[in-house]
């Protein structure tokens, strides 16, 4: 059984927006979307995404402060922290504050089509396990 997920797609740039909302929804998945880090609070606090894609920088809210607030609310949402701008410092930061992957800007599209599907199966192996457990 393949797990759909719930996706929240974060950034400012309605392109990059729509373009992983297309693939996550292709791949089945349940999409949601936010200008910002603000916005992608507010939308984790009532939805609980099992994955967030979000940029780092943004007006209003930056990524990594949202990064840090999402962790803290929702530890069992896992955010993938996207950047075009000093990838190997905002990595290392992003992967400190309890980030689940960095992905630098451009993306690859399949990259983002595998890193959807791994994910999706490591949640839904991790469910069946914990059910099998408690049978």
């Amino acid at each position: 059984m393949k797990k759909t997920l719930d996706v929240l797609v974060v950034d400012d740039q309605v392109g990059v927006r729509y373009l992983l909302e297309i693939i996550a929804l292709e791949a089945g998945h349940r999409v949601q979307s936010a200008q910002n880090g603000l916005e992608a609070i507010e939308k984790v606090r009532l939805h609980k995404p099992d994955l967030v894609f979000m940029d780092v920088r943004m007006p209003i809210m930056g990524g990594l402060e949202a990064l840090t607030k999402i962790t803290k609310m929702a530890p069992g949402t896992a955010v993938v922290i996207m950047t075009a701008y000093g990838a190997e410092e905002t990595a290392a930061v992003a992967l400190q504050k309890g980030a689940y992957l960095c992905m630098s800007k451009p993306f690859d599209l399949g990259e983002v089509k595998k890193l959807l599907q791994d994910f999706a199966g490591r949640l839904n192996c991790y469910q069946q396990s914990c059910a099998e457990s408690f049978a």
